[in-house]
């Protein structure tokens, strides 16, 4: 359930940030993504686990990635919350590969920033198809 609550975080932060442009997006969302590896690594130094539960700034990390370039409406915030947690609970390969193999705060944010940009291929797939608006 934490990961939920990460991405709902993820979720709050992704409403403001969708209204600016994509460059400006994409140059937040690096930043979140970078100061997230030494995060990520203090935190599971603290609490003696690797991807610790209570940590959670991978999956906002992740669910920014999910939205990039997607058009702001409930719908497409809906299915990307839905794919984004599938993708992040289910970890098909090469997610699960990631989780296991690479170490430390790198590893704890790549899982979720594949997961996240397989939900945004995912979208824009659907969006492409005109089954998301």
């Amino acid at each position: 359930m934490p990961g939920t609550y990460g991405t709902l975080v993820g979720l709050l932060l992704y409403l403001p940030l969708a209204l600016l442009s994509l460059p400006v997006y994409l140059l937040l969302t690096l930043g979140v993504i970078v100061a997230g590896i030494p995060i990520c690594r203090y935190g599971a130094e603290q609490l003696g686990r690797h991807d610790h539960p209570g940590i959670v700034w991978d999956e906002i990390a992740g669910f920014l990635v999910a939205m990039i370039a997607v058009p702001l409406s409930l719908s497409s915030v809906l299915v990307g919350l839905v794919l984004f947690r599938l993708f992040d609970i289910l970890k098909p390969w090469p997610i699960c590969w990631l989780d296991r193999q690479i170490p430390g705060g790198t590893g704890m944010m790549l899982d979720d920033i594949l997961a996240g940009a397989v939900t945004c291929g995912c979208l824009h797939g659907l969006l492409y198809a005109g089954w998301l608006t």
